[in-house]
Parts: C-alpha cells; sequence; structure tokens
C-alpha cells in the first residue's frame, strides 16, 4: 500500500516472517489461548500481567485456567518462544502489544475503563517507533480513539506514522474444543488504512480468517452488536418461560421443537440468569453510549431488566417448591450444583449461583455448594456470599439436603445420581430431562 512508510514496511515484514515478538498484556481467559495460537504460528511471545503470583505460576508451566493446559506453557517455554513478566518498563520489547484486559461495569452501570486506560498509559510510558497496539478488550465505539490514542499520543510519537493502533475484538468460546483462538475468524478495524494494513497482516499469520472493516469504530460496535443479540434473545426465551410455565408448558420442550425448522430459527435456551464476561455487561457499555447522544436503547434495557430477573423468580420457585414439601426456606439447608457461569469451565465470572446464594442466604437458607471445576468460592466484588469450599457429592451429602438447586450443568453430574439421593431438585437448566423420578421431586425453574 502506498504511504505505508519505512517504519510501517519493516514492521509488516517481521509480522509476514513471523520474526516479529508479540506482547499480550492480561493473561487470563483471552490472553492465554491468544498466546497459543501466535505461539502455534511460530512467533515468539511475552506475556504481561500486574499480577506477579500469575506470571511465577507461567514460568513454572502451571495453568491456572482450566481450558489451558499447563503442557501448553511448558511447551512454550521449552521452544523458548514465550517469558511472562509483571515489569510494564519490558514493553518497548514487543512489537505489537495486544491489550486483554478487563472492562467491567461500575455500580452505576456505567463503563469502567480503569484497567484500560492504565494499559494505555504504562504503553506510553516506552512506546517505541515500530509498535503496533490493539485494543482487545471488549468496550463501546470509540474507546480506541478517543480514550486509548490520546493517551498513547503523549509518547509524543505519531499515530499511523511512528506507531499503529487497531482494534480486533476478542473471540472466545471456553470449553468449546471446536473454537480454538486460531480456529476463529478475526475482525479487524485500524485507527487508519496502513494500521489496519498491518493489524490485518499480524492476525493473517495466527488465524483461520481474517474480517478487515472500515475503522475501528465498526469493530468495536460489531463486538457489541455479537453480544446483545444474545442478551436480547436469552432475554426472550427467559420471558417465554415464565409465561409457559404459568400455562403448564415446558418451555424446553416448545424450544426443541421450534429448531426443527431449518430456516428463520436460531435456539437460545432459558437459565438462573446470565453469567461470564461480556453478554451481561457489553449490551450495557451501548445504553451508556445511548445516553450521551440523547437516546435510548429500549430493548437493550429490557432485556437487561428480564435477565437479571431470573435468579429472583429462580428463588420464588424454589420457595415454592418448599412450601409444596412443607418446608420454610428459613433453615433449609440448599444445595447450590455449579458456581461457573456456563458448564465444563472453571470460570465464575458474573455467574448468576452468586446472586442465587446471596438470595437464598438473605432468606435464612443455610447455604452450600458442589461445583468440580471450581473448589473455593472467589469473592465477588458485586456480591455478598459466604466463604465456602466445594462439597463432595455424596449420597449422604445430598440426602442431608432440604433442596439441590441446579444453576450449571457440568456434564460430570450424575443426574440419576443426585435426583435419586436429593430429596428435593430445582432444575434450571434442564438437566434432569431424560432423568425418571417420582412426581413432584423435580421442579423446572
Amino acid at each position: 500500500m502506498s504511504g505505508i512508510g519505512d517504519v510501517g514496511l519493516a514492521v509488516k515484514a517481521k509480522f509476514q516472517d513471523r520474526s516479529a515478538k508479540i506482547g499480550v498484556i492480561g493473561l487470563g481467559y483471552v490472553g492465554l489461548p491468544l498466546l497459543q495460537a501466535f505461539v502455534k504460528a511460530g512467533f515468539s511471545t511475552i506475556g504481561y500481567d500486574v499480577d506477579p503470583a500469575k506470571v511465577a505460576r507461567l514460568m513454572a508451566s502451571e495453568s491456572y485456567i482450566k481450558h489451558v493446559p499447563s503442557q501448553w506453557i511448558a511447551d512454550w517455554l521449552a521452544e523458548r518462544r514465550f517469558t511472562a513478566t509483571s515489569d510494564m518498563a519490558r514493553l518497548a520489547e514487543a512489537d505489537a502489544l495486544l491489550i486483554c484486559v478487563p472492562t467491567p461495569l461500575s455500580e452505576s452501570r456505567d463503563p469502567d475503563l480503569t484497567y484500560v486506560e492504565a494499559t494505555a498509559r504504562q504503553i506510553a510510558a516506552s512506546l517505541r517507533p515500530g509498535q503496533l497496539v490493539v485494543l482487545e478488550s471488549t468496550t463501546y465505539p470509540r474507546t480506541t480513539r478517543d480514550v486509548v490514542l490520546p493517551l498513547l499520543a503523549e509518547s509524543g510519537l505519531r499515530p499511523g506514522v511512528d506507531f499503529f493502533v487497531a482494534y480486533s475484538p476478542e473471540r472466545e468460546d471456553p470449553g468449546n474444543p471446536d473454537f480454538s483462538a486460531s480456529r476463529i475468524p478475526k475482525v479487524v478495524g485500524g485507527l487508519d488504512p496502513v494500521s489496519l494494513e498491518l493489524a490485518n497482516t499480524l492476525y493473517a499469520a495466527a488465524v483461520v480468517q481474517t474480517v478487515p472493516v472500515s475503522s475501528c469504530e465498526v469493530a468495536e460496535a460489531c463486538k457489541i452488536l455479537e453480544n446483545t443479540y444474545r442478551a436480547v434473545n436469552i432475554a426472550m426465551v427467559n420471558e417465554l418461560k415464565v409465561l409457559f410455565t404459568r400455562l403448564g408448558i415446558d418451555v424446553w420442550e416448545v424450544i426443541e421443537a421450534a429448531k426443527t425448522k431449518p430456516f428463520g430459527f436460531q435456539a437460545f435456551y432459558p437459565g438462573p440468569g446470565l453469567g461470564g464476561h461480556c453478554i451481561p455487561i457489553d449490551p450495557f457499555y451501548l445504553s451508556w453510549l445511548a445516553r450521551r447522544y440523547e437516546m435510548s436503547t429500549r430493548f437493550i434495557e429490557l432485556a437487561g431488566e428480564i435477565n437479571h430477573s431470573m435468579p429472583h423468580y429462580v428463588i420464588d420457585r424454589l420457595v415454592t417448591a418448599l412450601n409444596d414439601v412443607g418446608k420454610p426456606v428459613r433453615g433449609s439447608r440448599v444445595a447450590v450444583l455449579g458456581v461457573a457461569y456456563k458448564r465444563d469451565i472453571d470460570d465464575p465470572r458474573e455467574s448468576p449461583s452468586f446472586k442465587l446464594m446471596e438470595l437464598l442466604v438473605e432468606r435464612g437458607a443455610i447455604v452450600s455448594y458442589n461445583d468440580p471445576h471450581i473448589p473455593v468460592l472467589p469473592s465477588m466484588r458485586h456480591y455478598s456470599v459466604p466463604r465456602l469450599a466445594s462439597e463432595e457429592l455424596t449420597a449422604d451429602y445430598l440426602a442431608a439436603q432440604d433442596c439441590v438447586l441446579i444453576a450449571t450443568d457440568h456434564s460430570t453430574y450424575d443426574w440419576p445420581f443426585i435426583t435419586r439421593h436429593a430429596r428435593l431438585v430445582v432444575d434450571t437448566r434442564n438437566a434432569t430431562k431424560d432423568v425418571a423420578a417420582l412426581p413432584g421431586k423435580i421442579c423446572k425453574a
């Protein structure tokens, strides 16, 4: 491309021959799989994280995320293609810096860009000519241009000439072996045509397909659309679940019937609420942005209200189920099965299980839990729940509970065993659909 300049040409050549060093900032659920994609593609990498304990574990070939095998880390180190550090002065060592830090919501449900801003300042302190900076953290349109770029520009270097800036939204499906980071198409938007060309060249060397778009804003909006689409459709089936329950209709059977239609329908499933870092959070970035432009996003707000209400609905169903067997919720022993936000992963971020436990404790229940992937209940800043350890799922433990609440349907759970020994089961995931049980023993919620 004409206008790429000598600096850009040199960077592009290093991406093409894989001599570039790739830096990933934030070594969590997004950062580690991303590192695997670049190491597999033949790049040398460096991981940055402010938590020295994470760095120490990685340098000892130890993973702290279930779906990132420790063998990956051991292979990276053995091949001399990876090192990790908490020393942000070493940011200058990387030719590309990919930002994968958290973007949570504040208490007032506004975007909290504290981690993004801090990272951009750290990069600016050591930014050198020839570096590409890519934001991958999910955020609202114009974050890259209006928040990250001004901080990087404090370095005194010229964007699009001395250094380059792009946005490429993370796309992760934790626990799904069919969609590793290298096998998911990557949307890429650049601050300018040269930045786009360089970012597209970089990702094309490591992923199955790149999807270049005209700007950072389009790439940012793409990620918000993907997750808002899911949030709105999940809200719809959650609302229908409440309605169909009153009508005596099994919403799960309805969905199974509807998805036989080969066109015009995609199945979404109800649950006890939304979990994970993306779907419960990202739509509110768009709502916040709309308010700044004096608009309302009624679909998004309504979907948020419905999904936010689902833990309350589940607890109401649980209270009714206990009442039906002559038990008040106060003083009842309730076991929550699963605190990860979805099956077969160890990620508890925004899991509805925490809200369920909080509501049960408020009502005086004696709460315990089991999750084969989360041995100790982590503290969560938005929820007040006891510090508990996962109980062993024995026949005696199940029989001692007044109610077993299925919040996450891990594939390792033996549903016939659980329903055989539990006195009462409240199932939010249709996990017991194929289990024969006594009438009144299983309540769908």
